[in-house]
């Protein structure tokens, strides 16, 4: 027996040109998925566009860093050594989105970047742990969760398509003979002809706003998503797995034919520059949100778990307890790292892992090299300016397809593992907890009387169905799920 044919597929190095092209591959299919979580957080935050750009940039160069360090493994300690591209958790986007929204500006980005902190240590420290934690996760709680998460980020793709509920693309904006006549009073009461102006009076906006829901916008999203439904339909092999990102491109092209895209920034941008460490300032700690962001870990590494098991069957390389920690305590130092960074939680992107199955090609460098492409990537700042000059109603388009499969794969989890038919219990689970993750979505208002502290662990619709659907679970099922189980769910989010 020769040398060579004693290599596991996993560990076998490839050619360079098959290399870059293959790892290129990789990151073509996650890229339009890791751009989405810089730009929603960055726009939540209402931070200027180049520092949009930056967490872009700084997004692409810690997926390649966290990716290298997964695949190619760093100590028995750190790696999983499996073709695994790393990429930003949309799980982690609702209390994120919670924090942001109510802490605009800087201060809100080192809020988030200390709770991912925070919650990336600690899920390093749970990380030998999460097979005991397990049986509290079967597919009736992880497809609850994943459809929670696809149905809470919709708004957001919807919200691009037609404008924010509030600010200059609100539906309703004040009409200006009314702000005159305020204008008016209150000219009067500083004469003191009238009494004051009582502090904090605004007239509401009653006005149809021809910014909300314009044709233009409507119709760019629609060349989106035409675009992504024709390459899903027609494309063959690898351009049908980039038909979202071959949907954005198709709508940034029409929107700058329009001239709604604006490449200022773009030519002021540098061909390169570093990625520093607290780009925003020093990160805030703030228990309550590390506790937030530490229920989060603990779904993504879960999820983590399902995906490292069917890659270990796809490839043949045994997924030991050893090598599913040092995988799992991947997630967590990546996260840290992400903090550090300006960036964000990672996990293993599930749409690479189904590329392995449709190539069948399990060499683990492939991974290593779309990693180093990556880091490349994240490197050249004009990337990030370009990505960021994009209208968002382009991004609605893909938006709905993105955030939509996020719902649909929790739908197809709970379809092919969860017993409808005989445990009529699991339909209680599934319904109470998709109300529960709904209330922020429909009643954000409904914690004004509840204590402030905790505001941030409830205004996440995702949080609440994950505590939900475990509570609820345990309740009726007992602590039941196994390592079938989570295998069968992740098989299920890769065919």
């Amino acid at each position: 027996m020769t040398m060579k044919s004693e290599i596991h597929p996993v560990d076998e190095v490839l050619p360079v040109p098959k290399l870059f092209t293959l790892g290129l591959q990789h990151v073509l299919v996650m890229y339009a998925g890791a751009i989405a979580v810089p730009l929603i957080v960055g726009r939540v935050l209402k931070l200027e566009p180049q520092d949009v750009a930056f967490l872009i940039s700084a997004d692409l160069f810690v997926c390649g860093v966290v990716t290298l360090i997964q695949s190619f493994g760093v100590t028995r300690w750190f790696g999983i050594q499996l073709p695994v591209m790393m990429g930003v958790t949309f799980a982690s986007v609702g209390p994120m989105i919670a924090i942001g929204s109510a802490n605009p500006g800087v201060e809100g980005a080192r809020l988030i970047f200390g709770s991912i902190i925070g919650a990336g240590f600690i899920a390093i420290l749970l990380a030998p742990f999460m097979s005991k934690m397990l049986r509290f996760f079967p597919p009736v709680v992880t497809g609850t969760i994943i459809l929670v998460i696809g149905v809470t980020l919709m708004r957001i793709g919807i919200n691009w398509i037609f404008g924010l509920p509030l600010g200059p693309t609100a539906p309703k904006t004040v009409d200006p003979a009314h702000a005159d006549w305020l204008k008016a009073v209150g000219d009067l009461a500083a004469a003191g002809t009238v009494p004051e102006v009582p502090k904090g009076l605004a007239i509401a906006p009653s006005t149809p706003n021809p910014a909300y829901a314009s044709l233009g916008n409507m119709a760019i999203s629609a060349v989106v998503l035409v675009s992504i439904l024709l390459v899903a339909k027609f494309g063959r092999g690898f351009f049908s797995n980039i038909a979202v990102l071959l949907g954005i491109v198709t709508g940034g092209i029409v929107a700058a034919l329009l001239g709604q895209m604006n490449f200022d920034k773009v030519g002021e941008a540098a061909w390169f520059g570093l990625i520093l460490p607290f780009h925003f300032g020093m990160p805030v700690f703030n228990p309550v949100m590390i506790l937030t962001m530490v229920l989060v870990m603990i779904v993504v590494m879960i999820e983590s778990t399902g995906m490292f098991l069917a890659l270990g069957d796809m490839t043949g390389r045994k997924i030991t307890p050893e090598r599913l920690s040092a995988g799992l305590r991947t997630d967590g130092l990546g996260t840290v790292i992400g903090g550090i960074f300006n960036t964000f939680p990672y996990t293993s992107f599930s749409q690479n892992v189904g590329l392995v199955g449709v190539t069948g090609i399990k060499s683990r460098f492939i991974c290593v090299a779309g990693g180093l492409i990556l880091i490349v990537f994240g490197l050249v700042p004009k990337m990030g300016a370009l990505v960021e000059a994009l209208p968002v109603s382009v991004l609605g388009g893909a938006g709905l397809v993105m955030f939509g499969m996020v719902a649909a794969t929790g739908i197809r989890i709970l379809a092919a593992g969860v017993d409808f038919a005989t445990n009529r219990h699991n339909l209680f689970i599934v319904a109470i907890s998709l109300g529960f993750g709904m209330i922020p979505l429909i009643a954000p208002d409904f914690k004004m009387w509840l204590p402030n502290g905790i505001h941030p662990l409830i205004e996440s619709g995702i949080l609440l169905a994950t505590i939900a659907a475990v509570a609820l679970n345990a309740f009726f099922n007992g602590a039941s799920g196994t390592e079938e189980d989570l295998r069968r769910a992740a098989e299920a989010i890769e065919h």
